[in-house]
């Protein structure tokens, strides 16, 4: 499932996934694969994800589809 929300987050900052990618130490690859629902990043880059696009984890990564 691709993570529409990450990419929302990114574009509305005005960011592209190597300006993203840049502020948290990953390639720009990765961000384009988390995007794409490719790659489940660490808790670490997660949250990492989340300050540079100054939202939270729940915001960004839970599904709440998931809980129905």
């Amino acid at each position: 499932m691709a993570n529409q929300r990450m990419k929302l987050a990114r574009v509305a900052k005005d960011l592209t996934q190597a300006d993203l990618a840049k502020a948290v130490g990953a390639s720009r690859q990765t961000i384009s694969l988390i995007e794409a629902g490719s790659h489940n990043p660490t808790l670490r880059l997660c949250i990492d994800i989340c300050r540079a696009l100054d939202t939270d984890l729940n915001h960004l990564f839970w599904d709440e589809s998931e809980n129905n």
